[in-house]
C-alpha cells in the first residue's frame, strides 16, 4: 500500500472515529437510560455511514476494486438501513408520542422533520437498490433516481444531525457533515455524464 493510500485511509479512520469518540465521553450521555443512548449512537453511527457510502461508490477507497467496492456499497447500505432503524426504534421506546409527531410532521422540534425525511429515503434508496435488477434495460433511469434519493438522503441527514443538540460535539459533527456534503457532492459531480446521456436518450 502506498504512503497516499495509507493516508486516504487515515484520514476516514479520523473523520470517522472522532465524532463517535466525542459523543462516547458526552457529559449528555450521564444518567440517560440505555434505550436512549443506544437512540443516540445509532444515529452517529448512520451519519458516519454516509461518508462510507459516496467512497465506495465512487472508487475514492484504495485497494478496493470497483466490483469489491459495489459490494461494500450494498453491504454498508444494509448496515445504514438498520442504524436508522434502530435509531428510530428506540426513540420510540423511549417516547411513542414525540416518534408519532414526527412521523406525522407535527413535531415543534425543527430537527424532526428533516429526520423523517432522512429516513424515508433511506427506506426508499433501499428499495429501490433492491429492484436493481428489474431496471435491466433501464439502468441510468435506475442509477438516477437511486442517486437522486441519495442526495435527499445526505442533505436531509446533515441538517437534521445539525440541528439536533445531543450528544454530538459540535466541532466534530460540523466537519463531519461538511466532509460528507463535499464528498457525496464530488462523487454525484463525477457521474453527471450518465444523466446526460439518460436525457438525450430517446
Amino acid at each position: 500500500m502506498t504512503g497516499r493510500s495509507v493516508l486516504v485511509w487515515l484520514a476516514v479512520a479520523v473523520a470517522l472515529s472522532v465524532p463517535l469518540l466525542a459523543a462516547a465521553t458526552s457529559p449528555l450521555l450521564a444518567w440517560r437510560e440505555p434505550v436512549y443512548v443506544v437512540a443516540g449512537f445509532a444515529g452517529v453511527i448512520a451519519l458516519a455511514l454516509l461518508l462510507v457510502q459516496p467512497l465506495l461508490i465512487g472508487g475514492h477507497l484504495p485497494g478496493l476494486s470497483a466490483a469489491g467496492g459495489r459490494l461494500f456499497h450494498r453491504v454498508i447500505g444494509m448496515g445504514l438501513v438498520l442504524a436508522v432503524g434502530v435509531h428510530v426504534a428506540a426513540l420510540w421506546v423511549t417516547s411513542p408520542p414525540d416518534v408519532v409527531d414526527a412521523l406525522i410532521f407535527a413535531s415543534p422540534a425543527p430537527f424532526s422533520a428533516w429526520g423523517v425525511v432522512a429516513m424515508w429515503a433511506v427506506f426508499a434508496a433501499a428499495g429501490i437498490a433492491a429492484l436493481r435488477r428489474r431496471f435491466r434495460g433501464r439502468l441510468p433511469l435506475w442509477r438516477w433516481v437511486h442517486t437522486a434519493l441519495a442526495a435527499v438522503v445526505v442533505v436531509a441527514s446533515v441538517v437534521h444531525a445539525m440541528l439536533v443538540v445531543g450528544t454530538m460535539e459540535t466541532v466534530s459533527k460540523t466537519l463531519l457533515c461538511a466532509v460528507i456534503l463535499l464528498v457525496a457532492g464530488k462523487v454525484i459531480a463525477d457521474r453527471r455524464g450518465w444523466t446526460a446521456r439518460w436525457r438525450r436518450t430517446p
